[in-house]
């Protein structure tokens, strides 16, 4: 459900789910107007509730188990997760143990949750994660250098209520941030590696690769982005641009929850774990360079991209256009403020090689890539990334 005034039906759509449902939020989220009104909307249709209201960011294990132990004696029959992306994988991941116990490590990978979990309902109050409809729940891990995830089919929520409102009152920071993850979402999206139509592949992977489908939403969301996030960054009270970003953020998902990511997502897992950055500015900071790296490619997609951000053709080749979609990217990213370089994210230079072997190692992410990348052409392009040199990023 997407639009202004969307929300009222929380009550409405929960209690086709159940009598019971626990909420996964956040602190700062429960004193607001928006919060008071769900609850009401909740008892009006009759259905009871447990708050957990102590969601951290990036969602420690730890966090999970103690919400779940305080959700058990409660046997809920619905969870709703209220918030950014954290606050939903909460919700998911809260889900999952409620429904099938166990440690979150058995279930890392894919394919691992055996059956159904208990219906989920995600709504978002920032316009960026697009977990509200993808299948994947990502998680810290205090026995892992890197944050985890768990991919699934059943981890996509039973519904989505998306009512821009809510993110009026998100800072320009969080804005920026938010929508530049979705941004990144959309093009890699996008970008990434098409494989053989296969009718095995989605039974071995949760993310298949670019294709027919995800491709529709990507263009929509790439569109959307480009012509809100800046609007929206600097005039949060922009009510048309706060819809556009949500909707692009939505689209986003849609499409990389089929699509996947690829190199910029691969590279943010060591990043954001040496330099405790959020995930969307570091995927953003990232992602100039990893379109550099990937354009000769992804010429004609680069050049649709292009055309999606607003870039006019007037005669202009596939090649010229893939140069400007890089351009206009930077420029987005720079109007709202993310770091250009990885060494202004934060990033040490002796941390380079280690975050190379590290990103490399994520697979689910590399092989979406729709350039091969091995060990020395990733160094080379972090050691770019790092020093703004996008004629070495090209190499």
């Amino acid at each position: 459900m997407f639009g202004e005034g969307q929300l009222a039906a929380i009550g409405q759509v929960s209690a086709k789910f159940g009598t019971r449902a626990l909420i996964c939020t956040d602190a700062r989220f429960t004193t607001t107007a928006a919060f008071s009104e769900i609850i009401n909307h909740l008892r009006t249709s009759g259905v009871s509730f447990q708050v957990f209201d102590r969601v951290e960011p990036d969602v420690p294990c730890e966090n999970v188990y103690a919400c779940v132990e305080a959700a058990r004696p409660f046997s809920p029959d619905l969870v709703i997760g209220l918030g950014g992306g954290s606050c939903i994988d909460m919700a998911k991941c809260a889900s999952l143990i409620l429904s099938h116990g166990g440690l979150l490590e058995n279930y890392y990978g894919e394919f691992k949750i055996p059956s159904r979990v208990l219906p989920i309902i995600a709504v978002p109050t920032t316009a960026g994660t697009g977990s509200e409809v993808t299948p994947v729940a990502v998680v810290s891990d205090s026995n892992r250098v890197l944050k985890v995830g768990i991919s699934s089919p059943h981890l996509v929520p039973a519904a989505a209520i998306c009512d821009p409102s809510l993110t009026w009152s998100c800072p320009a920071g969080l804005t920026a941030i938010a929508g530049a993850d979705a941004l990144t979402h959309a093009i890699e999206a996008f970008t990434a590696l098409r494989r053989a139509p296969d009718a095995s592949l989605p039974q071995h992977h949760v993310f298949v690769g670019k294709n027919a489908f995800s491709d529709i939403f990507a263009l929509k969301a790439i569109s959307l982005i480009g012509q809100s996030l800046v609007l929206a960054f600097n005039d949060g009270t922009h009510k048309q641009a706060r819809s556009d970003l949500m909707l692009g953020a939505l689209c986003a998902g849609c499409a990389f929850a089929t699509a996947g990511t690829s190199l910029a997502h691969a590279v943010q897992y060591p990043i954001g774990a040496l330099t405790h950055t959020a995930h969307g500015l570091g995927v953003a900071a990232m992602l100039p360079y990893a379109m550099t790296y990937n354009r000769w490619s992804s010429v004609a997609e680069m050049a649709e991209i292009a055309l999606a951000l607003g870039v006019k053709a007037e005669g202009r080749s596939a090649a010229a256009l893939s140069s400007e979609a890089i351009t206009r990217v930077k420029y987005l990213c720079k109007e709202v403020k993310i770091p250009s370089t990885l060494k202004e994210l934060g990033l040490a230079q002796d941390k380079i090689d280690w975050t190379a072997e590290q990103a490399i190692g994520i697979g689910r992410l590399i092989k979406n890539n729709p350039r091969p990348v091995d060990l020395d052409s990733m160094k080379t392009l972090l050691r770019a990334a790092y020093n703004g040199d996008f004629v070495a990023a090209a190499q």
